[in-house]
């Protein structure tokens, strides 16, 4: 397990060992879990938007793209 990225907009975690990855969007309190392809597609698409900069604007059109895909409520305790 590996933290790719937390700041207040977007939590990432990367699980190589089972090709998963699992992001958070933290504004919404959103989640979703992705592997295979989808996974590596949006490792991608975030690798893209972080050497663009890590504003909001640069994480949101990343986030887009796969906004369908956050489904999961994120419960924080």
């Amino acid at each position: 397990m590996q933290v790719v990225l937390n700041n207040p907009i977007l939590y990432v975690v990367d699980y190589p060992d089972v090709d998963g990855l699992e992001a958070i969007d933290k504004r919404r309190a959103r989640g979703m879990y992705l592997f295979g392809d989808a996974a590596q597609r949006f490792r991608d698409e975030l690798a893209d938007a972080l050497k663009r900069g890590e504003g909001a604007d640069e994480l949101d059109l990343c986030i887009d793209q796969f906004d369908g895909l956050f489904t999961q409520p994120a419960i924080y305790q």
